[in-house]
C-alpha cells in the first residue's frame, strides 16, 4: 500500500486534472485558465483531505509530482482537446474516474492516520467530490454534487469498501481497487441511465 496510495493519488490528480482542463476548453479559456482549473480539479480534494486529517503541508503543495502532473493534464486537453473529445462526454468520465481514485484514496489515508472507520469513509467522500466542487465554481456552475447522477453517493460506496475492508481485515490493495471499480461503475451507470436521488416536486 506504501506504493499504491501514491501511485493511485498520482492517478486521480492526473484524470481529474484532464476534467477540470476539458471543462477549461469547453469554456474557451486560454492556456492558463486551462491550467488553473486542472490543478485545482486535480488538487483541491487532496488538499482537503491532508488539512482535515493534520498532514501537513498537503501533498498537492509539497510534492512537485503533483504540479507536474497536472500541468501535464492542461497541456493534454489544451492541445489534444480533439483526441480526448472522441471519448464520449470525456469530462464526466474523467470525473467519474477521479472520483473512485480519490474516494479511496482519502478513505485509506484517513485509516493510516487513525480516524474513526465512518469518519473515514466520509473523509474519503469529500475527498473523492472537493476537486468538482472547486472546479464548478471556478466556473460559475452549480457543483455537480449538489444535482448530479448519484456522484456523492458513488463516492461514498467506494471509501466504504476501503473501510469495510480494513475492519475486516481484508488486503488493503484488493479493496482500494474493489472501491474505485465500485464508486467508477455507480457514477458510470448513473451517468448512462439518468440514476439520481429523489429530488422534491415543485407545482408550476
Amino acid at each position: 500500500m506504501n506504493t499504491l496510495l501514491p501511485v493511485l493519488d498520482l492517478a486521480g490528480t492526473f484524470v481529474f486534472a484532464i476534467s477540470g482542463a476539458m471543462a477549461g476548453v469547453n469554456k474557451r479559456l486560454d492556456v492558463f485558465g486551462v491550467a488553473v482549473l486542472a490543478f485545482a480539479a486535480g488538487n483541491a480534494g487532496g488538499i482537503l483531505r491532508d488539512l482535515l486529517i493534520g498532514a501537513a503541508p498537503p501533498a498537492a503543495i509539497g510534492h512537485w509530482r503533483y504540479v507536474v502532473v497536472s500541468l501535464i493534464a492542461a497541456l493534454v486537453a489544451f492541445f489534444g482537446h480533439r483526441l480526448v473529445e472522441r471519448v464520449q462526454s470525456p469530462v464526466s468520465i474523467f470525473d467519474a474516474a477521479g472520483l473512485g481514485l480519490f474516494a479511496v484514496v482519502g478513505a485509506r489515508k484517513a485509516l493510516d492516520f487513525g480516524l474513526h472507520p465512518v469518519m473515514a469513509a466520509v473523509l474519503g467522500m469529500l475527498t473523492g467530490i472537493g476537486g468538482g466542487i472547486v472546479r464548478d465554481v471556478l466556473l460559475a456552475r452549480i457543483p455537480a454534487v449538489l444535482h448530479a447522477e448519484l456522484y456523492a453517493v458513488a463516492a461514498l460506496a467506494g471509501a466504504a469498501v476501503v473501510v469495510v475492508g480494513a475492519v475486516l481485515g481484508l488486503p488493503p490493495a484488493i479493496t482500494a481497487i474493489a472501491g474505485a471499480a465500485l464508486c467508477f461503475g455507480l457514477r458510470f451507470m448513473a451517468l448512462r441511465h439518468g440514476w439520481r436521488l429523489p429530488v422534491p416536486r415543485i407545482a408550476d
